[in-house]
């Protein structure tokens, strides 16, 4: 099992958003993940999500996994649901993942395991 965390000040990605707009998300949310976007607490909570994803991977937002291998949605339930591009799964042998999304006092944390 390999695990990944991050953690993100909610106004840090805000004042980006504010700055960058559409340009912003368009760099790291497809345009079905943008729907997903409800406040700022979400939204940052949709970059640290990546983020985790990546750090689960063990390579971090680079060359080999960029923003857009990652995809966010959710459930029946509105629980968050991580799915990896085609790419991702067969370079890094991918079975089965797991993502938690929380957010609360100016900070938005994500939590990944995959198998």
């Amino acid at each position: 099992m390999r695990v990944g965390c991050d953690i993100v000040a909610i106004s840090r990605i805000e004042k980006i958003y504010k700055k960058h707009g559409e340009t912003f998300l368009n760099k790291f949310l497809s345009s079905k993940e943008q729907l997903l976007i409800k406040n700022p607490a979400n939204l940052a909570g949709l970059w640290a999500a990546k983020e985790a994803a990546s750090k689960a991977l063990g390579v971090g937002i680079c060359d080999l996994c960029g923003f857009l291998d990652i995809e966010i949605s959710k459930d029946e339930r509105n629980a968050p649901k991580l799915k990896y591009s085609q790419k991702i799964i067969n370079e890094f042998n991918i079975t089965q993942s797991s993502l938690s999304i929380s957010h609360d006092n100016g900070f938005a944390i994500a939590i990944v395991a995959l198998v």
